[in-house]
């Protein structure tokens, strides 16, 4: 399988192109930045595309970083993934940020918790919290940073831009890692893409929506 992965939700504009078979990226690129996705975003697809030698009608799907993120970003992203889906006749998938953030750290090692938290600004957060088999602990929500400091899952590991404020609420040894990365890592938006459910095009995911139904992430220890 071949996939196209487009992340642009957080803090970086980053594409790539998985090959399953093969079990490698073909190529991929990541420009690290806050606004200009849109102008970046286009241009970078291409520069892959062109280095991994395909035409998008050689795609079997593309995957697209969904939120929770910026709102300009989501945008970027997802209207890109679905209009190139249906230029070339492929599904499109969305993909949770919180869940690709999670999963490098799910698949090393299940049985410290993992906590997600991005930065919202005005001290508050989205947040979610995976445990051993990829068990969702704490739903994606948005919420403030202080309603962090009563959570009590045990000792963590904590990963997004705002893992430094909420590592600063807790006691040390409720704290087994601090990764303040602002952006998941596109490889693995890629591979969950290949498990991802291809029945809805993917819409940006805002927290405050009653119907978001949390992202499956079982599928992150199957690698």
């Amino acid at each position: 399988m071949l996939i196209l992965a487009i992340d642009t939700a957080l803090d970086a504009c980053s594409v790539a192109v998985l090959d399953t078979d093969a079990g490698e990226l073909l190529a991929q690129e990541q420009l690290l930045m806050k606004r200009g996705h849109a102008e970046a975003l286009m241009p970078m697809i291409a520069r892959v595309m062109q280095s991994a030698s395909l035409a998008f009608a050689s795609l079997d799907r593309i995957a697209v970083t969904v939120g929770p993120g910026s709102f300009t970003g989501l945008r970027v992203g997802v209207s890109a993934a679905r209009g190139l889906a249906l230029a070339a006749g492929k599904p499109a998938v969305g993909v949770a940020t919180t869940t690709a953030l999670a999963a490098p750290y799910l698949a090393e090692n299940d049985k410290i918790p993992v906590l997600i938290a991005i930065d919202a600004r005005n001290d508050q957060a989205y947040m979610q919290a995976f445990g051993e088999g990829a068990r969702v602990l704490l739903p994606a929500q948005l919420g403030p940073l202080r309603a962090l400091s009563v959570l009590s899952l045990g000792k963590m590991r904590i990963v997004g831009s705002a893992a430094r404020k909420v590592a600063a609420l807790w006691p040390d040894e409720q704290t087994a890692l601090v990764d303040e990365r602002g952006a998941p890592d596109i490889e693995w938006v890629a591979q969950i893409g290949v498990a991802a459910d291809e029945k809805e095009s993917p819409t940006p995911l805002y927290l405050g929506n009653p119907n978001y139904k949390t992202q499956a992430a079982s599928a992150l220890l199957r690698r």
